[in-house]
């Protein structure tokens, strides 16, 4: 008898997933270093290609790696089984700011519970109504001048955080947002998510406790841009004014959160909904409520009455952006600046009238605020490759005014977080990294520590950043470099919320939690 032939096992062909993935090796070599890309881009561009590599991988797996059908249905069975099961344990709680996808636990939810209800353990018998000359500590989005500089703190904050540590206060949940807290009166309010509504809440700023809150019918989220409202309220006198994600502009009771007035952008001014939510923080100025809205024919920036909500005027027809109106005196006149989607244009505060406008930008967000410097320059900043501009206004013969470019600069990008200038030099986040630029040319002094995309404030001598990180950190910049001098840990998350300041007590969040930070002092 003749012994029938041996079935040999078929040999895995592994030549093909080598060059695949030497490809891959090469191919994200070229993205990391391709200049004429932003840091965003390459990243976006380096999980496409990660993507692609895998899905030609499970393409060879199928049909070119040489092994019996059996062995390949079950490896595409054990890798559907791995897919599942990670879509089914974690799942993408947005993005950096580098547009790195941030992956969370799903037993974790979406977010943190908030505080609860109203807090009963602590009274809070109703406190009479504030006067109009009231103390407010830090009554709008950057601090009482809107521009990021406070005073130098009437006691001297201890710079030695390794001996003297920063000491929390309180911290706790929060729904979701990317709004700031302000504060006066031993009170801070902000904004928040609860599911399909929108909150505007006051807190105790000793406890952290909730002492009312207001709520719209109103939702914003995608993944990329985060779920809830965008936008820092304003104090005023009694009240308080907020701008909600969806466009809803509401004037509230500061103390006790009953509503005044209430309006609704998309609606009175047509207004499309922007691609990252309504995120102006409101400008009160002369008696006059100022956002910008992006509606159109003329009716981009807004004005409405502080008293009753009547709209007041309107003008310019840019899209809005990221970026809240200032008020700004530029060749000795007065003037809204607004950065839009694709321009800076300047308004008469009377009328809305565009004074001047000048192009700038990629269609990508604009944040950062417009820094005027002296009497007739400002400086313009946004990320995603666009870099930095010096802008010069002048006033012409017949009392018009007009404006020019100075230099512009690629070597500060700041794609969230505010610049600030002194000395004739600018100090910011250059795509996450601190840089320092000459204002006489544009030109790069030193570019040194990666903090991400958090927010800053300035106070005297010292910069408080709260990096994207949660870490606090204590730097003093100058031309010579960051001058990093403490760092202490507030979160451990994403954080790209704006942060406010009254003393020595700093009130930081992000989209999970709040907390009170009390800074060291010098005895």
């Amino acid at each position: 008898m003749i012994a029938p032939a041996e079935v040999s096992p078929r040999r895995l062909r592994l030549w093909p997933a080598v060059v695949v993935l030497l490809g891959a090796v090469v191919a994200i070599a070229v993205i990391r270093s391709d200049a004429a890309k932003t840091f965003q881009q390459r990243n976006l561009s380096t999980l496409s290609a990660a993507a692609v590599t895998l899905g030609v991988l499970l393409l060879w797996w199928l049909l070119g790696s040489g092994v019996r059908w059996k062995t390949r249905f079950v490896g595409l069975l054990w890798i559907l089984i791995l897919l599942g099961g990670g879509v089914a344990m974690f799942r993408i709680r947005g993005v950096s700011g580098d547009l790195v996808p941030i992956l969370e636990p799903r037993w974790r939810g979406w977010h943190l519970a908030g505080p609860g209800p109203e807090s009963a353990s602590a009274p809070n018998p109703p406190k009479p109504a504030p006067s109009a000359a009231s103390t407010i500590a830090f009554p709008q989005y950057l601090g009482p001048t809107r521009d990021g500089l406070l005073p130098p703190p009437s006691r001297a904050w201890s710079t030695n955080w390794t001996a003297r540590p920063p000491e929390v206060v309180w911290k706790h949940p929060i729904g979701a947002a990317w709004s700031g807290f302000v504060i006066a009166e031993g009170r801070a309010w902000t904004q928040e998510q609860d599911g399909e509504q929108e909150l505007v809440t006051c807190y105790d700023l000793a406890t952290g406790a909730r002492l009312w809150t207001h709520r719209d019918s109103a939702r914003y989220a995608t993944t990329i841009a985060g779920e809830g409202p965008r936008a820092t309220p304003t104090l005023n006198g009694g009240r308080v004014v907020t701008l909600g994600a969806t466009g809803i502009l509401n004037c509230l009771d500061r103390v006790t959160g009953d509503i005044r007035w209430s309006r609704e952008l998309q609606k009175e001014l047509n207004a499309g909904m922007p691609g990252w939510g309504f995120a102006s923080s409101p400008l009160i100025v002369d008696g006059l409520v100022i956002v910008i809205a992006g509606g159109s024919n003329d009716r981009s920036v807004a004005a409405f009455d502080l008293e009753t909500g009547a709209l007041k005027w309107a003008g310019g027809s840019h899209g809005a952006s990221y970026s809240s109106a200032s008020i700004a005196t530029l060749a000795g006149v007065p003037q809204v600046l607004a950065f839009n989607s694709s321009h800076l244009t300047s308004h008469n505060p009377a009328t809305g009238a565009v004074l001047w406008d000048h192009a700038f930008g990629n269609s990508q967000p604009h944040v950062a605020m417009p820094v005027v410097l002296g009497t007739n320059q400002v400086l313009i900043s946004a990320g995603y490759g666009m870099g930095a501009e010096l802008v010069d206004v002048s006033r012409q013969a017949n009392g018009g005014l007009t404006n020019r470019s100075v230099w512009l600069s690629k070597k500060l990008k700041a794609k969230f977080a505010n610049v600030f200038a002194r000395g004739g030099f600018a100090y910011g986040l250059d795509d996450g990294i601190l840089a320092c630029l000459d204002l006489r040319d544009g030109s790069q002094r030193w570019k040194e520590g990666r903090y991400g995309h958090g927010q800053g404030l300035v106070s005297g001598e010292w910069y408080l950043l709260m990096a994207e990180s949660g870490e606090l950190v204590l730097l003093h910049p100058t031309p010579d470099g960051a001058g990093e001098l403490g760092r202490f840990r507030v979160f451990s998350s994403k954080t790209w919320n704006p942060i406010a300041v009254s003393g020595n007590l700093v009130l930081v969040r992000n989209d999970l939690e709040a907390a009170l930070v009390r800074l060291p002092e010098i005895p």
